[in-house]
């Protein structure tokens, strides 16, 4: 009998190729998308205060979990679950027996770290992933059949992940496709809503968004404009600010990239939704923590809790913003406009 031909043998794939000694563009390094296989590497750059490509580092985690107080046994919800760093510390101190519904509505990380954590020995009966952005709140607890739950965290920033992904079009350095879209299967891309605009309207959302004081003269330079890549829109807003200082200059551009993000995504209005839906969602002495990253989120966070602290739906309060200390900004510069407020939901009277 004639023996089978060998199988042919499978040409070799060879690492991607970079010019100088380190890989600058996300997709070349190879080893920080691999923590499992090159943990080396990994501890390397985040000794050196950055973030691993395709990771999340978790901001002020000691501080949420003492605002949180999470215990075994109970029923708690990240709201922006992202890389899951702050879930995996929740649910490592609510067992035995606690559960943790995780939401975000970024279709491409979610199943990402739905499987991070499942990797970790978390099952179904102890963690559960839901497409939807904190808004939709009501609506899981209402699946999960659950009247209401004992603590609630919600990071409001944009994960690493979205930022250092060029093809998602958050960042202000690096060439991508202008979309900014948080789930980009859904609504229009920030270069869609920067054809469509108009000045005054541009005006009054950079104003709004983001603070932008150079906001006038950008709108009228901006709108209507058709923008395929994000270092053009940044091109586009440094060349509209003749004759001021490069910092500056810088500043706006970043400020400019968060209004049109917050608009793009319709960041306001879900957050003020989740605000109001928020004291239902928590039993009796249940606890929340959010974590905003600009005064537009800080002032409708703050006035919420104050507002709720009045009305009686909350027995207490932050009695002031809480902020990352110098270690960690030192250690992860990106947490470095990190607020975190909480609040407790009142107990009933007995």
């Amino acid at each position: 009998m004639t023996p089978p031909d060998p199988a042919p043998e499978l040409p070799r794939r060879r690492r991607p190729r970079y010019s100088g000694k380190n890989p600058r563009k996300f997709e070349e390094k190879y080893k920080e998308h691999h923590p499992e296989r090159y943990a080396e590497t990994v501890a390397k750059v985040l000794a050196s205060g950055k973030t691993p490509a395709g990771a999340h580092r978790p901001i002020m985690v000691a501080e949420i979990l003492e605002a949180l107080a999470p215990e075994p046994g109970i029923v708690a919800v990240d709201c922006t679950l992202g890389y899951g760093g702050h879930s995996q510390e929740i649910l490592a101190r609510i067992q035995p027996g606690g559960r943790l519904l995780g939401l975000d509505h970024d279709p491409i990380e979610l199943p990402k770290t739905e499987a991070r954590l499942r990797g970790l020995g978390f099952g179904p009966d102890r963690f559960s992933a839901h497409r939807s952005n904190f808004a939709g709140l009501p609506k899981i607890l209402a699946a999960e059949s659950l009247a209401g739950v004992d603590c609630i965290l919600a990071d409001l920033g944009v994960s690493s992940m979205q930022i250092d992904n060029p093809s998602r079009g958050f960042s202000v350095k690096l060439e991508g496709p202008l979309d900014m879209r948080m789930n980009p299967l859904r609504g229009q891309s920030a270069a869609q809503l920067l054809e469509k605009a108009e000045a005054a309207g541009l005006s009054i959302l950079l104003a709004e968004n983001a603070d932008e004081p150079h906001a006038t003269r950008l709108a009228g330079r901006l709108a209507g404009r058709r923008f395929a890549t994000t270092t053009a829109l940044s091109a586009a807003i440094c060349a509209a600010l003749p004759g001021v200082r490069n910092e500056e200059r810088e500043l706006s551009v970043r400020r400019v990239f968060q209004a049109l993000r917050i608009a793009v995504n319709d960041e306001f209005s879900a957050l003020d939704t989740f605000l109001r839906n928020l004291p239902g969602c928590l039993n009796p002495g249940g606890r929340v923590a959010i974590l905003t990253f600009h005064s537009g989120e800080d002032r409708r966070v703050k006035k919420a809790f104050e507002a709720g602290l009045r009305d009686g739906i909350y027995s207490d309060i932050a009695s002031d913003v809480i902020r990352p200390g110098p270690a960690e900004r030192h250690a992860n510069p990106r947490s470095a406009s990190a607020k975190l407020r909480w609040a407790r939901s009142c107990s009933p009277v007995l």
